[in-house]
């Protein structure tokens, strides 16, 4: 009896592990070119063996997908920010064997992946714009408000480089570029981000709250988001997702960024039930139980850029 229980045991053991193996053979995420996660303000690639993207990179690698972290600065403009991702999609074009890659952006990663797009278009298959802020953040313009060139500037600026340069210490991969709080600024802010679409206008909406161009330069051009600030009374991070969201006057945001500002090419969604930190699954998987789980989404878009052959 004990040995027919053992064979029953392992016949079940051997079938979920065929099972298993041949979900990961489905290649449901499995793009045609590698896929390259850019962080926003503040972000790393991972801090203290938290990652960023949590889970994110884990589940597309599962089902197929060939998935890069980069870290940039965390606190600079979005061209200095630009210049460092280049260099390194550059060399994961060089190590993947693939020519192009597949870019996805968080929040000032937005715009820092649209500038790798604008300047080097030939290493680029397709943009993926995740709660960026392409026409401004409200609460961008709120701190803006703070007199130029005063006291209280520079006190803030240098709370938040210091608070950039202790997150970069801890990463896995820190940034050797200096901190800048006010160059972020300046590219997070309304009048910011209008001179930097004045110089990049690629898959920008022409009209108040459209989409953008779905293809430029041989360039998908994609991007979704939320408005919901808090989401799960869980997560402490809430707090700063409801208090952002006072800035934005009854604008449906998701506590850093507005839902129209949100717009790049070809909108798949702008109104999950997610914050600013839930559309990278964060803090860790604290999300909300009445909406779609932020890493199925990814999985989604990654399927949606196969289908695209990308």
């Amino acid at each position: 009896m004990n040995n027919n229980k053992t064979l029953l045991a392992l016949c079940i053991a051997s079938c979920l592990a065929v099972s298993a193996q041949a979900d990961a053979a489905t290649g449901y995420t499995q793009t045609k070119y590698p896929i390259v996660l850019t962080h926003g303000m503040l972000g790393f690639d991972k801090l203290l063996g938290v990652d960023y993207w949590y889970g994110i990179p884990a589940t597309l690698r599962r089902d197929g997908a060939k998935v890069y972290v980069t870290e940039v600065s965390q606190l600079n403009t979005s061209e200095a920010r630009g210049e460092e991702l280049l260099a390194q999609v550059e060399e994961i074009v060089a190590i993947s064997g693939q020519s192009k890659v597949n870019l996805l952006g968080h929040s000032h990663g937005g715009p820092t992946i649209r500038y790798v797009a604008a300047v080097r278009p030939d290493l680029v298959a397709s943009i993926t714009s995740i709660g960026a802020p392409h026409k401004g953040s409200a609460a961008a313009d709120f701190i803006r408000n703070v007199p130029p060139g005063s006291a209280g500037e520079a006190l803030l600026a240098g709370i938040t480089n210091a608070l950039a340069s202790v997150i970069n210490l801890l990463s896995s991969n820190p940034s050797s570029s200096p901190q800048n709080a006010l160059g972020a600024l300046e590219s997070l802010n309304s009048v910011g981000a209008a001179r930097f679409n004045a110089k990049f206008p690629q898959g920008i909406p022409t009209s108040a709250c459209g989409e953008g161009a779905y293809r430029v330069n041989g360039i998908n051009y994609y991007s979704w988001s939320g408005i919901s600030p808090l989401t799960n009374f869980l997560d402490p991070t809430d707090l700063l997702t409801g208090a952002g969201s006072l800035t934005f006057k009854g604008e449906a945001n998701d506590g850093l960024v507005g839902r129209c500002s949100s717009h790049l090419g070809q909108v798949i969604r702008d109104n999950y039930r997610m914050n600013h930190l839930d559309e990278v699954n964060q803090t860790l998987g604290l999300t909300s139980l009445f909406e779609t789980s932020p890493v199925s989404v990814y999985r989604q878009h990654a399927n949606r850029l196969k289908n695209a052959s990308l």
